[in-house]
Protein backbone atom coordinates (compact mmCIF):
# COMPACT_ATOMS: atom_id res chain seq x y z
CA UNK A 1 0.00 0.00 0.00
CA UNK A 2 2.67 2.32 0.53
CA UNK A 3 4.51 1.82 -2.20
CA UNK A 4 1.27 2.46 -3.93
CA UNK A 5 0.66 5.46 -2.18
CA UNK A 6 4.15 6.97 -3.42
CA UNK A 7 3.48 5.94 -7.07
CA UNK A 8 0.09 7.88 -7.06
CA UNK A 9 1.85 10.97 -5.70
CA UNK A 10 4.94 10.80 -8.26
CA UNK A 11 1.97 10.89 -10.86
CA UNK A 12 0.10 13.89 -9.57
CA UNK A 13 3.16 16.15 -9.35
CA UNK A 14 4.49 15.09 -13.29
CA UNK A 15 0.93 16.09 -14.23
CA UNK A 16 0.51 19.09 -12.64
CA UNK A 17 1.24 22.26 -14.20
CA UNK A 18 4.37 24.62 -13.59
CA UNK A 19 2.91 27.77 -11.87
CA UNK A 20 4.26 31.15 -12.42
CA UNK A 21 4.99 33.77 -10.16
CA UNK A 22 6.93 36.75 -9.77
CA UNK A 23 10.05 36.92 -7.93
CA UNK A 24 11.95 39.53 -6.14
CA UNK A 25 15.70 39.15 -5.34
CA UNK A 26 18.14 41.96 -3.54
CA UNK A 27 22.10 42.22 -2.71
CA UNK A 28 24.94 44.28 -2.62
CA UNK A 29 27.35 44.67 -5.69
CA UNK A 30 29.53 47.70 -6.83
CA UNK A 31 29.13 49.51 -3.44
CA UNK A 32 25.57 49.64 -4.19
CA UNK A 33 22.47 47.73 -3.77
CA UNK A 34 21.38 45.55 -6.61
CA UNK A 35 17.24 44.86 -6.31
CA UNK A 36 15.14 42.59 -9.34
CA UNK A 37 11.73 41.40 -9.86
CA UNK A 38 10.87 39.18 -12.40
CA UNK A 39 8.17 36.56 -13.94
CA UNK A 40 8.81 32.99 -14.16
CA UNK A 41 6.98 30.41 -16.13
CA UNK A 42 8.08 27.50 -12.76
CA UNK A 43 8.31 28.25 -9.77
CA UNK A 44 10.86 25.54 -8.90
CA UNK A 45 13.12 27.53 -10.79
CA UNK A 46 12.51 30.83 -8.95
CA UNK A 47 15.21 32.21 -7.28
CA UNK A 48 18.39 30.80 -9.80
CA UNK A 49 17.95 33.58 -12.09
CA UNK A 50 18.20 36.33 -9.56
CA UNK A 51 21.17 34.74 -7.90
CA UNK A 52 22.55 34.17 -11.27
CA UNK A 53 22.77 37.79 -11.96
CA UNK A 54 23.87 38.50 -8.62
CA UNK A 55 26.95 36.36 -9.54
CA UNK A 56 27.47 38.18 -12.26
CA UNK A 57 27.44 41.39 -10.73
CA UNK A 58 29.83 39.98 -8.32
CA UNK A 59 31.96 39.06 -11.36
CA UNK A 60 32.07 42.73 -13.29
CA UNK A 61 32.86 44.48 -9.66
CA UNK A 62 35.68 42.58 -9.92
CA UNK A 63 36.93 43.44 -13.16
CA UNK A 64 36.02 46.99 -13.30
CA UNK A 65 36.37 48.12 -9.86
CA UNK A 66 38.80 51.00 -8.57
CA UNK A 67 39.17 49.71 -5.04
CA UNK A 68 40.14 46.82 -6.13
CA UNK A 69 44.38 46.04 -6.80
CA UNK A 70 43.92 42.94 -8.53
CA UNK A 71 41.10 44.39 -10.73
CA UNK A 72 41.38 44.68 -14.72
CA UNK A 73 40.91 48.49 -14.41
CA UNK A 74 43.65 48.95 -11.82
CA UNK A 75 45.99 46.67 -14.00
CA UNK A 76 45.13 49.23 -16.53
CA UNK A 77 45.62 52.33 -14.16
CA UNK A 78 48.82 50.66 -13.13
CA UNK A 79 50.10 50.08 -16.30
CA UNK A 80 48.87 52.02 -19.11
CA UNK A 81 51.13 54.72 -19.15
CA UNK A 82 53.67 52.26 -20.13
CA UNK A 83 52.64 51.04 -23.32
CA UNK A 84 49.65 49.12 -24.66
CA UNK A 85 47.48 47.02 -22.63
CA UNK A 86 45.38 44.25 -23.75
CA UNK A 87 41.87 44.04 -21.78
CA UNK A 88 39.03 42.36 -22.21
CA UNK A 89 36.05 42.80 -24.55
CA UNK A 90 33.62 44.02 -21.61
CA UNK A 91 36.24 46.17 -20.89
CA UNK A 92 36.82 47.53 -24.34
CA UNK A 93 33.04 47.92 -25.03
CA UNK A 94 33.24 50.32 -21.72
CA UNK A 95 36.07 52.08 -22.72
CA UNK A 96 34.35 53.27 -26.58
CA UNK A 97 30.97 53.87 -25.41
CA UNK A 98 33.13 56.53 -22.37
CA UNK A 99 34.48 57.84 -25.77
CA UNK A 100 31.41 58.37 -27.62
CA UNK A 101 30.20 60.05 -24.74
CA UNK A 102 33.20 62.09 -23.59
CA UNK A 103 32.99 62.80 -27.66
CA UNK A 104 29.10 64.17 -27.78
CA UNK A 105 29.44 66.37 -25.00
CA UNK A 106 32.84 67.71 -25.42
CA UNK A 107 34.73 66.06 -22.41
CA UNK A 108 31.77 67.05 -19.99
CA UNK A 109 31.85 63.25 -19.60
CA UNK A 110 35.54 62.09 -19.04
CA UNK A 111 36.48 58.39 -17.11
CA UNK A 112 40.00 60.29 -16.67
CA UNK A 113 38.42 62.52 -13.95
CA UNK A 114 40.07 59.63 -12.09
CA UNK A 115 43.16 61.43 -12.21
CA UNK A 116 41.57 63.83 -9.27
CA UNK A 117 38.95 61.97 -8.40
CA UNK A 118 41.07 59.35 -6.40
CA UNK A 119 41.54 62.18 -4.23
CA UNK A 120 38.48 62.63 -2.62
CA UNK A 121 37.41 60.40 0.22
CA UNK A 122 33.47 60.44 0.79
CA UNK A 123 33.51 57.33 3.78
CA UNK A 124 36.45 59.44 5.45
CA UNK A 125 34.51 63.04 4.51
CA UNK A 126 38.11 64.10 2.72
CA UNK A 127 38.43 66.71 0.05
CA UNK A 128 41.65 67.63 -1.35
CA UNK A 129 43.35 71.39 -1.00
CA UNK A 130 43.29 73.53 -4.28
CA UNK A 131 46.72 73.01 -4.53
CA UNK A 132 46.33 69.44 -4.92
CA UNK A 133 43.49 69.74 -7.57
CA UNK A 134 45.85 71.71 -9.56
CA UNK A 135 48.75 69.44 -10.02
CA UNK A 136 46.29 66.93 -10.74
CA UNK A 137 43.95 68.87 -13.02
CA UNK A 138 46.19 68.57 -16.29
CA UNK A 139 45.94 64.49 -16.36
CA UNK A 140 42.10 64.65 -16.81
CA UNK A 141 41.58 64.58 -20.71
CA UNK A 142 39.69 61.61 -22.28
CA UNK A 143 42.05 61.82 -25.22
CA UNK A 144 44.88 60.74 -23.76
CA UNK A 145 42.65 57.61 -23.03
CA UNK A 146 43.78 56.16 -26.56
CA UNK A 147 41.97 53.13 -27.97
CA UNK A 148 42.97 50.42 -30.43
CA UNK A 149 40.01 48.70 -31.38
CA UNK A 150 42.19 45.99 -33.67
CA UNK A 151 44.19 44.79 -30.89
CA UNK A 152 41.45 45.49 -27.92
CA UNK A 153 44.09 47.80 -26.26
CA UNK A 154 44.20 50.85 -24.09
CA UNK A 155 46.86 53.41 -23.75
CA UNK A 156 47.78 56.50 -21.63
CA UNK A 157 49.29 59.48 -23.20
CA UNK A 158 50.35 61.11 -19.65
CA UNK A 159 52.09 59.21 -16.76
CA UNK A 160 49.77 60.37 -14.25
CA UNK A 161 46.23 59.30 -15.95
CA UNK A 162 44.05 57.34 -13.91
CA UNK A 163 40.41 56.27 -14.96
CA UNK A 164 37.44 55.52 -12.84
CA UNK A 165 34.39 53.66 -14.33
CA UNK A 166 32.22 54.94 -11.89
CA UNK A 167 30.09 56.91 -14.12
CA UNK A 168 29.25 54.27 -16.63
CA UNK A 169 30.13 50.76 -15.13
CA UNK A 170 26.55 49.91 -13.29
CA UNK A 171 24.99 50.37 -16.55
CA UNK A 172 27.40 48.10 -17.94
CA UNK A 173 26.16 45.56 -15.32
CA UNK A 174 22.73 46.42 -15.83
CA UNK A 175 22.03 45.08 -19.38
CA UNK A 176 24.61 42.48 -18.69
CA UNK A 177 21.91 41.20 -16.23
CA UNK A 178 19.32 41.81 -18.41
CA UNK A 179 20.62 39.58 -21.14
CA UNK A 180 21.66 37.18 -18.76
CA UNK A 181 17.86 37.00 -17.40
CA UNK A 182 16.64 36.74 -21.23
CA UNK A 183 18.94 33.39 -20.92
CA UNK A 184 17.19 32.42 -18.14
CA UNK A 185 13.93 32.62 -20.32
CA UNK A 186 12.66 35.83 -18.86
CA UNK A 187 10.97 37.71 -20.37
CA UNK A 188 9.34 40.36 -18.17
CA UNK A 189 11.70 42.18 -15.30
CA UNK A 190 12.68 45.05 -13.68
CA UNK A 191 16.94 45.39 -12.63
CA UNK A 192 18.29 48.00 -10.65
CA UNK A 193 21.76 49.06 -9.63
CA UNK A 194 21.95 52.47 -7.38
CA UNK A 195 20.75 54.80 -10.01
CA UNK A 196 20.64 52.45 -12.72
CA UNK A 197 17.94 50.55 -14.45
CA UNK A 198 16.21 48.26 -17.17
CA UNK A 199 12.67 47.33 -17.68
CA UNK A 200 12.55 44.12 -19.54
CA UNK A 201 8.97 44.12 -21.42
CA UNK A 202 6.04 44.90 -19.39
CA UNK A 203 4.71 43.94 -15.94
CA UNK A 204 2.66 41.39 -17.97
CA UNK A 205 -0.21 43.11 -19.49
CA UNK A 206 1.01 46.51 -17.24
CA UNK A 207 3.55 49.20 -17.67
CA UNK A 208 5.87 49.06 -14.29
CA UNK A 209 5.30 52.59 -12.34
CA UNK A 210 8.47 54.34 -12.08
CA UNK A 211 9.17 57.35 -9.93
CA UNK A 212 12.38 59.96 -10.53
CA UNK A 213 12.55 60.60 -6.39
CA UNK A 214 13.29 64.58 -5.59
CA UNK A 215 16.56 64.83 -4.68
CA UNK A 216 15.92 66.22 -1.24
CA UNK A 217 13.11 63.88 0.01
CA UNK A 218 13.84 60.21 0.09
CA UNK A 219 9.82 59.89 0.40
CA UNK A 220 8.57 61.78 -2.24
CA UNK A 221 9.02 62.00 -6.14
CA UNK A 222 9.07 64.92 -8.56
CA UNK A 223 7.47 62.61 -11.71
CA UNK A 224 5.87 59.00 -11.85
CA UNK A 225 5.85 57.42 -15.15
CA UNK A 226 4.40 53.98 -17.00
CA UNK A 227 6.88 52.18 -18.83
CA UNK A 228 8.26 49.25 -20.68
CA UNK A 229 11.40 48.11 -22.08
CA UNK A 230 13.70 51.00 -21.47
CA UNK A 231 16.84 52.08 -19.72
CA UNK A 232 16.54 54.24 -17.04
CA UNK A 233 19.61 56.52 -15.11
CA UNK A 234 20.09 58.68 -12.89
CA UNK A 235 22.86 61.13 -11.58
CA UNK A 236 22.55 63.18 -7.80
CA UNK A 237 24.26 65.29 -5.93
CA UNK A 238 22.54 63.54 -3.23
CA UNK A 239 23.41 59.83 -3.52
CA UNK A 240 27.33 60.15 -2.49
CA UNK A 241 28.31 63.21 -0.46
CA UNK A 242 29.11 65.08 2.47
CA UNK A 243 28.97 68.60 3.83
CA UNK A 244 32.61 70.05 4.05
CA UNK A 245 33.43 72.90 7.34
CA UNK A 246 31.92 75.67 5.37
CA UNK A 247 28.51 73.89 4.75
CA UNK A 248 29.08 73.12 0.84
CA UNK A 249 27.71 69.54 -0.78
CA UNK A 250 30.68 67.65 -2.14
CA UNK A 251 28.95 65.30 -4.16
CA UNK A 252 31.01 62.35 -6.31
CA UNK A 253 29.98 64.03 -9.45
CA UNK A 254 33.22 65.70 -10.61
CA UNK A 255 33.61 68.57 -13.41
CA UNK A 256 36.58 67.99 -15.62
CA UNK A 257 36.87 71.16 -16.49
CA UNK A 258 37.67 72.07 -12.15
CA UNK A 259 38.18 68.47 -10.52
CA UNK A 260 35.38 69.80 -8.17
CA UNK A 261 31.94 68.79 -7.86
CA UNK A 262 29.70 69.87 -10.89
CA UNK A 263 26.83 72.60 -9.44
CA UNK A 264 23.49 73.92 -11.09
CA UNK A 265 22.17 70.61 -10.88
CA UNK A 266 20.56 68.71 -8.53
CA UNK A 267 19.30 65.16 -10.18
CA UNK A 268 19.31 64.14 -13.83
CA UNK A 269 17.51 61.17 -15.31
CA UNK A 270 17.79 59.70 -18.72
CA UNK A 271 16.12 57.10 -20.75
CA UNK A 272 17.03 55.29 -23.76
CA UNK A 273 17.14 52.07 -24.85
CA UNK A 274 20.42 50.95 -22.94
CA UNK A 275 21.89 51.22 -19.45
CA UNK A 276 25.30 51.90 -20.74
CA UNK A 277 24.27 54.79 -23.02
CA UNK A 278 21.85 56.29 -20.50
CA UNK A 279 24.53 55.88 -17.09
CA UNK A 280 27.36 58.06 -19.26
CA UNK A 281 24.90 60.44 -20.25
CA UNK A 282 23.62 60.87 -17.15
CA UNK A 283 26.66 62.22 -15.70
CA UNK A 284 27.64 64.37 -19.22
CA UNK A 285 24.22 66.37 -18.31
CA UNK A 286 24.82 66.79 -15.24
CA UNK A 287 28.26 68.80 -15.55
CA UNK A 288 26.83 70.07 -19.03
CA UNK A 289 24.13 71.93 -16.97
CA UNK A 290 20.40 72.39 -17.82
CA UNK A 291 20.40 74.28 -20.91
CA UNK A 292 23.72 72.80 -22.53
CA UNK A 293 22.42 69.25 -21.44
CA UNK A 294 19.17 69.41 -23.01
CA UNK A 295 20.49 70.66 -25.98
CA UNK A 296 22.18 67.79 -26.42
CA UNK A 297 19.39 65.37 -25.04
CA UNK A 298 17.54 66.79 -27.65
CA UNK A 299 19.38 66.28 -30.69
CA UNK A 300 19.88 62.03 -29.67
CA UNK A 301 17.57 59.82 -30.91
CA UNK A 302 15.84 58.10 -28.62
CA UNK A 303 16.78 59.78 -25.61
CA UNK A 304 14.81 61.60 -23.25
CA UNK A 305 15.68 63.28 -20.31
CA UNK A 306 14.27 65.05 -16.97
CA UNK A 307 16.27 67.50 -14.74
CA UNK A 308 15.55 69.36 -11.24
CA UNK A 309 18.17 72.15 -11.53
CA UNK A 310 19.55 73.57 -7.94
CA UNK A 311 16.47 75.96 -7.68
CA UNK A 312 14.15 73.05 -7.91
CA UNK A 313 12.75 73.73 -11.54
CA UNK A 314 11.87 70.89 -13.33
CA UNK A 315 12.98 70.09 -17.05
CA UNK A 316 12.14 68.43 -19.50
CA UNK A 317 13.63 66.99 -23.03
CA UNK A 318 11.14 67.15 -25.95
CA UNK A 319 9.95 64.20 -26.10
CA UNK A 320 8.46 63.91 -22.89
CA UNK A 321 5.22 66.43 -21.74
CA UNK A 322 5.40 67.48 -18.40
CA UNK A 323 2.54 66.58 -16.26
CA UNK A 324 -1.02 68.50 -16.44
CA UNK A 325 -0.77 71.63 -14.16
CA UNK A 326 3.42 71.35 -14.26
CA UNK A 327 5.16 74.17 -14.60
Amino acid sequence: MPAVVIVTMVLLLAVSPARGEWVTVSGTAMTTAIEMEYWVEDSAKATAPGEAVLALFDRIDRQLSRYRADSEVSRVNRQAADGPVAVSAGLFRILQKAREVSELSNGAFDISFGSVGYLYDYRKRQKPSDDEIARRLASIDYRDVVLSPDQKTVEFRKSGTRIDLGGIAKGYAVDAGIELLKEWGVRHARLSAGGDMRLLGDKRGKPWIVGIQDPRSESRNVLVMPLADVAISTSGDYQRFFFDEAGERVHHILSPATGKPAKGIQSVTILGNDALTTDGLSTAVFVLGAGRGLTLINRLSGIDAVIVDELRQVHYSSGLMPPAGDS
